[in-house]
């Protein structure tokens, strides 16, 4: 009975052919991650908006307005709740988006809000979140700073 004495393992080809294959897949699974971090961090801020408007209602429910209802009483700015961070999403420090008042009626009884993307984060340039009293939402899906008709949807 002979026995050969080959080596058993992998040759420097198959080593290689099996790298390049990793590397394609990574190349091609990457992008689709990002991309998947992406909405899913927008639609933690399409909750907190959900959660600032309620946060609105209860505040109109006991001063007849949305006027105030801003840090230190104002009208627009940082909200009085969640001024600090995103409650849906992950501490102050690791937030995504900042939540702000841009507007109330002269009247007190309509707003917009918004969720806008914190610079130097993985959703920068990914457009502002908007949320109307009347019920309204839109997404700035091209961030050119204005919404367009097709744009007044969260999920266009």
């Amino acid at each position: 009975m002979m026995h050969s004495n080959w080596n058993k393992g992998f040759t420097l080809i198959e080593l290689m052919i099996t790298v390049a294959i990793v590397g394609i897949i990574t190349s091609i699974a990457y992008p689709s991650y990002q991309g998947y971090l992406k909405t899913s961090n927008r639609g933690a801020a399409q909750s907190d908006l959900m959660a600032l408007a309620a946060a609105m209602e209860r505040h109109k429910a006991s001063t007849y307005s949305y006027k105030g209802a801003a840090e230190s009483a104002a009208d627009t700015g940082k909200p009085a709740i969640f001024h600090s961070y995103s409650p849906s999403s992950e501490p102050a420090t690791n937030k995504k988006y900042d939540l702000t008042i841009e507007s109330v009626s002269a009247s007190g009884s309509s707003y917009m809000i918004t969720a806008t993307p914190v610079s130097g984060t993985s959703q920068a340039g990914d457009g502002n979140v908007y949320y109307y009293s009347d019920g309204r939402k839109a997404w700035d899906k091209d961030n050119s700073s204005s919404l367009s008709s097709s744009e007044y949807c969260w999920g266009c």
